[in-house]
């Protein structure tokens, strides 16, 4: 069955047909929460909001109308909105890495050094991300992490193809920018053999 298909059966009153539904979604949307949590530290929310994110989408699937956009899209769009409520709800609520119960995991071969710095860059990059306006930073979780196309995150965004480009070519801009004091480049020029 086709999410049509599927949508139609659901809006006639075959409910149970909403777990197929979800299960063909649900790693999309809890990779997509997951990634825009990420930023934020606040990735032990993400099973409450994906969980949301489907109620939601079941409370209101009979408003669901295929003409205006794919069942995907919306349901991204569902996902977004709600996120976005629970980090400007939680702005100020800063978590550290002890009290979020999570232990970093290192291969056994890894120096330490190696590991401390992988774990400071990430975290740069985390920051750099999590400072973009959100439409920057929805664009760039959606084209970099979950890999979908333009015209997908137009639809999601409300925004032209060429709109997502721009938000997409200022995002990385940004997070260069915010990276580049702590990109040493070797200067060879200066050694003399």
């Amino acid at each position: 069955m086709t999410d049509s298909q599927l949508i139609r059966e659901i809006k006639d009153g075959n409910v149970e047909l909403y777990a197929e539904l979800m299960s063909r979604y649900e790693r999309k949307i809890y990779a997509f929460i997951y990634h825009m949590l990420k930023s934020s530290h606040m990735e032990g929310m993400v099973d409450d909001l994906c969980q949301e994110t489907f109620y939601k989408a079941f409370r209101s699937l009979q408003t669901f109308r295929e003409v205006e956009a794919a069942f995907s899209t919306w349901l991204y769009t569902i996902a977004r909105n709600t996120v976005l409520s629970e980090l400007r709800r939680n702005k100020h609520a800063k978590v550290s890495l002890e009290e979020s119960g999570h232990t970093p995991q290192t291969a056994p071969e890894a120096l330490p050094e190696q590991t401390i710095l992988r774990n400071e860059k990430v975290s740069l990059v985390r920051e750099a991300i999590n400072n973009l306006p959100d439409k920057q930073r929805t664009a760039l979780i959606l084209r970099e992490y979950d890999q979908l196309d333009y015209q997908e995150i137009a639809s999601m965004l409300g925004q032209t193809v060429s709109a997502v480009k721009s938000l997409l070519f200022r995002a990385r801009a940004s997070v260069r920018l915010q990276l580049e004091p702590y990109i040493m480049e070797p200067i060879f020029g200066d050694c003399e053999g």
